[in-house]
């Protein structure tokens, strides 16, 4: 079994430190009971507040910042998934997520194509290429952020790839419940994966949080579902077997769908987007 962490937590934006340090001690307790990747929100090292973060964070500060979290996943011997800004060779600023094995070497970057609301749009540019995939520990792994799972085209992109597990660092607000316990839980029934979504807790930059992390299963149930407050969330995925996957069963969990079998892509070129 892969045992996946999930960190719900309040970051201080722009205490750098002291988020490091939640970081550290959520790694600390997940490694010691036995999980093989911690999944953190959104932008949690440097606090979610775009604009904030454009005008006062040096991106001189960002290399450091990463060789920090890296040492993390080092010291307690545990994956780690985290989110910070990056700053293009062009000059534009994009919202990343990374994730570096047990050893702090990095397996996987992707940055957000979808950017929500005014304040993103102002402090950062999208981006354009698909999720990749890689593997981790036998589970075929990727990344998209926050907006990004609540399009279809996003989760979609990472299976056909071959994704089996898809982690989502998040920064949702409250007042929108349906996404976690509707959108995603319907991402990973279509797409017969897991997504795994961590979401900050209380109050940032005058953004209040909607907690609410889950993990949904393929067949769109929930392996765990965290509260409003801080909250360190727990969820066991099942090695894979050979034969045992998405492109290759007719339907996930026992179900007698298989919709990326059934898919008919020549049509839907046809019907333009």
């Amino acid at each position: 079994m892969v045992l996946l962490a999930l960190m719900q937590a309040n970051a201080v934006v722009l205490d750098v430190e002291a988020n490091c340090r939640a970081v550290d001690g959520a790694a600390r307790t997940a490694a010691a009971a036995g999980a093989r990747l911690l999944l953190t929100p959104e932008l949690f090292p440097v606090g979610y507040a775009p604009l904030r973060l454009r005008s006062e964070l040096d991106p001189g500060r960002l290399p450091l910042i990463r060789q920090e979290l890296a040492e993390i996943a080092r010291r307690h011997g545990i994956a780690l998934v985290y989110s910070l800004p990056a700053v293009t060779g062009a000059g534009e600023w994009q919202i990343t997520a990374t994730l570096v094995d047990e050893h702090g070497t990095e397996l996987l970057t992707y940055a957000k194509v979808h950017l929500f609301g005014p304040a993103e749009r102002q402090a950062f540019v999208p981006a354009a290429a698909a999720p990749a995939v890689v593997d981790f520990h036998g589970v075929r792994t990727s990344l998209v952020i926050c907006y990004d799972v609540e399009f279809p085209e996003s989760v979609r992109a990472a299976a056909v790839r071959g994704a089996e597990l898809v982690l989502v660092p998040t920064a949702l607000a409250a007042g929108f419940e349906s996404v976690p316990q509707v959108l995603v839980r319907a991402r990973a029934l279509e797409n017969q994966l897991t997504v795994a979504y961590a979401n900050h807790s209380g109050t940032e930059d005058g953004c209040d949080f909607l907690g609410g992390s889950v993990v949904a299963a393929p067949e769109g149930s929930l392996l765990a579902a965290a509260g409003a407050g801080a909250e360190l969330l727990f969820a066991e995925l099942p090695e894979p077997r050979p034969g045992d996957r998405p492109h290759d069963r007719p339907g996930a969990a026992g179900q007698d769908v298989a919709y990326l079998a059934d898919r008919r892509t020549e049509i839907y070129r046809s019907w333009g987007s």
